[in-house]
């Protein structure tokens, strides 16, 4: 069966067509102490599907609890889809004293599953950090099919250099079109990003922005302006996990921004295509 979190249920709708493995229906109970409680009463055996995006603390623990209830139902297997993982940022320790959370978040996570499918990780490394066997479904292409089909001279941008490769994943779905990126300085003590656009010439031609998470929309908004200020044509924000926290949203509608496209990781208004079928192919 199919287990959807709380987080995933789009997601795991989508799954279960796919696949053809029926959908269970989890209940979720929060207790007056604040504590919570996910369970899945209809679950009868056989491989358990947990689907689980966790993106807040809450959506963990939930992920914990329904990989024990499906233990304690009798599950004869355990596979966990983490379509975004939480913490994955984390992957170090950047001061002296602090943790490595994605790994802390991994292991707590391999603790319930027999294995895990992870979804376009922030970091490829975090896959290293599970105790079991993961498998990475590398879900960029799927942006393209969003797009329009008639974009002007398309270019592809990375919004830095590690995100050029995003970049060029969905220019090769979509068919046509160069891929570059810009150069981003971040201050670690203010926390600010300053964007610095490539050398490509983008005056007339339609421009797709890829990254994996569009967090707070800081540096997307940036890069947009950036485009805008030198007569780019349409500009989209296209991204794996739209997290688009706080004011992101806004930020991006105010910089210029033509659509933003994201895919059903985080299922949000934005989610214009899923990634159930490379998931499906993986399980």
């Amino acid at each position: 069966m199919i287990v959807p979190g709380s987080a995933s249920q789009a997601l795991s709708a989508a799954l279960a067509d796919e696949t053809g493995h029926r959908l269970a229906v989890p209940e979720f109970d929060r207790f007056p102490d604040g504590e919570t409680c996910a369970s899945v009463p209809g679950f009868d055996g056989g491989e358990a599907v947990v689907v689980a995006a966790t993106e807040g603390n809450d959506a963990l623990v939930e992920l914990l609890q329904l990989q024990d209830a499906v233990r304690e139902a009798g599950a004869s297997a355990v596979t966990t889809v983490l379509p975004y993982m939480g913490y994955a940022r984390q992957d170090r320790a950047f001061e002296p004293g602090e943790p490595v959370s994605a790994r802390a978040v991994a292991r707590a996570v391999s603790t319930g599953t027999d294995r895990v499918v992870l979804v376009t990780p922030h970091e490829p490394d975090v896959a290293e950090f599970f105790d079991a066997p993961v498998e990475v479904v590398e879900a960029a292409p799927a942006l393209a099919e969003p797009l329009p089909a008639d974009l002007t001279e398309p270019l592809f941008l990375g919004p830095d250099a590690s995100a050029e490769g995003l970049a060029g994943a969905v220019r090769d779905a979509y068919g046509d079109g160069e891929t570059d990126f810009f150069e981003k300085e971040r201050d670690y003590d203010t926390g600010d990003v300053t964007v610095t656009p490539s050398d490509a010439s983008v005056a007339g031609r339609d421009v797709v922005i890829v990254d994996d998470i569009v967090a707070t929309g800081s540096t997307m908004s940036e890069a947009v302006a950036a485009l805008r200020e030198r007569d780019a044509g349409d500009v989209y924000a296209a991204c794996v996990h739209g997290m688009l926290a706080r004011n992101a949203r806004t930020k991006l509608a105010a910089a210029g921004v033509e659509r933003v496209v994201a895919t059903d990781t985080l299922e949000r208004a934005e989610s214009a295509v899923s990634v159930a079928p490379p998931v499906a192919d993986v399980l």
